[in-house]
């Protein structure tokens, strides 16, 4: 079977998509943002051994926390620190500095790492979810304000490299963009009922500098720049995925036909 990447916009429905086809294919292998993934490092911290050991001396109580998940990858340690638990609400705030994204490191060096965990990437029956799209286009959009030549010059490269892989790309379309958010900002809060995720998106957003340079602020500007992501996401796909690709409605489909049509499509490519 394929090596499944899952995408859209937020909102759209990846991991209820991901948790159901977990639920299907029990044979596969699934990584979820926030993992120690072969490919993607959201909520990773991507460090030197010498800025690991920097982090333990700052936190001498969660060493043995902060060494169960962290792996080795060539001269570099990547720790997942969101899976780790902990009352020091500060630990993830300075973890924070060791991502690749968010403007932390220059384009260039984000590009060489990137393109280099896809080179020597070999996967067999895998589920990714956020690691094609979601993540790396936030991030050159908003941190790096790449126009859509220049992502789509990005894509033309990781694509060479995914060329004959056996990997297919199902895109959860978003029909109405505002209202899907609207239900998302009420579904995503606390045990009080409080908001909890569309603050801090929205925070993510105004304070990047894609964000202050065009002046997005609250529901508006994120609606906008969801737009805009979606139409950029569509065109990256047209360009280079349009064979790998399979679209779906978000919450109108139906997970028994989807993975019909993933064994079928399968069975198609051995042929």
């Amino acid at each position: 079977m394929y090596n499944i990447f899952i995408e859209g916009i937020q909102g759209a429905g990846k991991s209820t998509l991901l948790q159901n086809l977990c639920s299907k294919l029990t044979d596969y292998t699934t990584y979820r943002e926030g993992d120690l993934s072969p490919i993607e490092l959201a909520w990773c911290a991507y460090m030197t051994e010498g800025s690991l050991r920097d982090v333990i001396t700052k936190y001498p109580m969660l060493e043995k926390e902060i060494k169960a998940h962290t792996v080795t990858e060539g001269t570099m340690k990547i720790t997942a620190y969101t899976k780790i638990v902990t009352d020091t609400l500060d630990f993830y705030k300075y973890m924070e500095q060791y991502e690749i994204y968010n403007g932390n490191i220059p384009y260039k060096k984000l590009e060489e790492i990137v393109l280099y965990r896809y080179k020597k990437w070999n996967g067999e029956n895998q589920i990714h979810e956020c690691a094609l799209f979601q993540n790396l286009v936030d991030c050159m959009m908003l941190y790096h304000k790449m126009n859509d030549e220049e992502i789509l010059d990005f894509y033309k490269k990781l694509y060479t490299i995914l060329l004959n892989r056996n990997i297919k790309l199902i895109y959860i379309n978003v029909l109405d963009i505002l209202h899907t958010i609207t239900e998302i900002k009420k579904e995503r809060v606390d045990e009080n009922g409080v908001e909890v995720w569309y603050p801090l998106a929205i925070q993510f957003l105004e304070e990047s500098p894609y964000g202050k340079d065009n002046q997005l602020k609250g529901m508006d500007g994120f609606i906008r720049y969801l737009e805009r992501r979606s139409k950029l996401e569509h065109k990256i796909i047209h360009t280079f995925f349009s064979k790998e690709v399979i679209f779906i409605e978000s919450k109108r489909y139906d997970i028994s036909s989807l993975i019909e049509k993933l064994k079928e499509e399968n069975h198609c490519s051995d042929d």
